[in-house]
């Protein structure tokens, strides 16, 4: 990626193409697809609530994440994380795409990452529906990857799915609460409906067709404008161009330009609960990985999640720093040896 801010983009659906196209080369290919050489982990961190006695000393251990903000920051939490416990850390987050850093912890090339429960359950075991409640979602995926050499760890509560926003002036003038509100209101009025999104959720089954068919939306095709994901985020908050807008609802320009996220209370929408995909034969060797990332995990939510995106995607930090940071301020690391 370029230097400067990274974009927050979506954790699954648009590398797949050419993440196929990767592991139809082979291992030889691999760091053709963005498995190159990571660089070790040097920050001089010790363990605050989380690896007490190092448990981890003279492990080596390799993290890895797919490219977008969200994901870069949770790999480094789990680096971090390894660190202070006492392993040696190789980083090899920021790889593109999603299967080819879920390859990497398949084949042994990274021992783990965070990954998504939707994008688990639908993406790699291949399901069409997905599991309405998120905590039977992740224990589907749990047993289903076993099979594939991978151990999934308890779920956080970060949900980083797919919503509709809007600013608030639009949201004092329509009032609308869920998406079957916007639905009323597109039967009523279509004029009142506009929406900004990207072009692939324009399309996608599990996107705005799919949403459109669950709720009984009419949204005429002149009413819907496709761009890039950050455009949609400044249309929306313009409030010009359109009434809603696509997002995700991890995205830390949500908060930081006001936006408000419109309830899925159809659940149509896929859980994208982050969790520890872990290699299964690294769990086997250190089994207290499990009691290092857990109190971790368990901490994420939508609202951590939207301010550590929001520090990279509009502050412009970086996002190992940034997950260093939070550690520290939760207490679940130190500084200093």
């Amino acid at each position: 990626m370029t230097a400067g801010p990274r974009r927050l983009r979506p954790r699954l659906r648009r590398t797949v193409p050419a993440a196929t196209a990767c592991l139809l080369l082979g291992a030889a290919a691999l760091s053709g697809c963005g498995l190159v050489s990571g660089s070790p982990m040097s920050d001089d961190v010790r363990p605050g609530t989380i690896g007490r006695g190092q448990p981890l000393k003279g492990a080596e251990l390799t993290v890895t994440s797919k490219e977008f903000t969200e994901n870069i920051i949770l790999g480094q939490l789990m680096g971090l994380a390894f660190k202070a416990a006492g392993a040696t850390v190789v980083d090899k987050t920021n790889i593109q795409g999603s299967i080819g850093a879920r390859e990497a912890v398949k084949s042994g090339t990274a021992d783990g990452m965070y990954e998504y429960t939707g994008t688990g359950w639908i993406t790699y075991l291949g399901h069409e529906r997905p599991i309405v409640d998120p905590q039977k979602q992740w224990e589907a995926v749990r047993d289903g990857d076993r099979a594939n050499g991978l151990e999934w760890l308890p779920q956080s509560k970060l949900n980083n799915t797919y919503a509709l926003a809007l600013n608030a002036e639009q949201d004092k003038r329509l009032g609308v609460e869920t998406l079957s509100d916007v639905a009323a209101l597109s039967r009523k009025d279509p004029s009142a409906v506009t929406l900004c999104a990207e072009a692939e959720f324009s399309a996608r089954n599990d996107g705005l067709p799919g949403m459109a068919k669950a709720y009984g939306m009419r949204i005429p095709p002149g009413n819907i404008k496709k761009m890039t994901s950050g455009v949609v985020y400044t249309q929306v908050a313009e409030g010009r161009a359109c009434t809603f807008g696509e997002v995700y609802t991890t995205d830390g320009r949500i908060k930081a330009m006001g936006l408000k996220t419109v309830k899925d209370d159809r659940h149509f929408f896929p859980n994208y609960n982050a969790a520890p995909e872990m290699n299964a034969a690294t769990m086997k060797k250190y089994p207290q990985i499990a009691d290092i990332l857990g109190p971790i995990t368990a901490a994420l939510d939508n609202a951590v999640a939207q301010n550590l995106n929001a520090k990279v995607d509009v502050d412009g930090q970086d996002p190992h720093e940034v997950a260093k940071e939070w550690l520290i301020e939760k207490g679940f690391i130190e500084e200093g040896g």
